[in-house]
């Protein structure tokens, strides 16, 4: 029987920056070895344009990602939830790991503010998945 995937799910407010980026990271790095989602309390029409830019400069491309609205649903059907700056909109449920990473916001940043916070989030979730044991595929 194949070992279960760890599901994880990141939550920032506007689901814009941050979490996409490390959403993207994880998916990129993990593969299918991880289920990933990501969503924000207020979602953001689109993603930040310098998050877009900044990740395409390390071969991600977020260009199609939209960001998405924080359900109850995500939540439970995840067993770590990474907080970035969502404050008190997460819901809590027994049972799941948390994390709070706490992270510089790119909202109304240029890509220059953008790199060092996307570098931080990289290293994040290169240890995250040393802590599931996966040793990150790129």
């Amino acid at each position: 029987m194949p070992e279960p995937k760890p599901s994880v799910l990141f939550v920032c407010v506007h689901n814009a920056g941050r979490s996409q980026m490390a959403a993207a990271f994880l998916n990129h790095l993990g593969g299918s070895r991880v289920e990933v989602r990501s969503a924000g309390s207020a979602p953001a029409d689109t993603v930040n344009p310098a998050v877009v830019e900044a990740m395409a400069e390390v071969g991600v491309d977020l260009s199609a990602e939209v960001p998405k609205i924080l359900t109850t649903e995500a939540v439970q059907a995840s067993d770590v939830v990474i907080t970035m700056g969502c404050g008190d909109a997460c819901p809590y449920f027994p049972g799941k790991r948390y994390l709070d990473w706490t992270l510089d916001d790119p909202a109304g940043q240029g890509v220059d503010a953008v790199r060092p916070i996307r570098d931080r989030i990289e290293t994040r979730i290169r240890g995250l998945l040393t802590d599931f044991g996966i040793q990150p595929s790129a």
